[in-house]
């Protein structure tokens, strides 16, 4: 398991790469890591939502 500062870095890294617009493959941990679902939350985080009343 990560550090809670390895685990703030990945969600502000997933931040970042959503707002520059960046792909989620480019999330840079491997996929049985808990780092990896931290920067993905901060990507989503990001993601406009759609609107469901359409």
């Amino acid at each position: 398991m990560g550090t809670r500062e390895e685990i703030v870095r990945a969600v502000t890294g997933g931040r970042e790469a959503g707002r520059r617009g960046d792909r989620p493959t480019v999330c840079p941990h491997p996929a049985d890591s808990i780092l990896r679902r931290a920067w993905i939350r901060g990507y989503a985080e990001t993601r406009p939502v759609r609107d469901r009343a359409e």
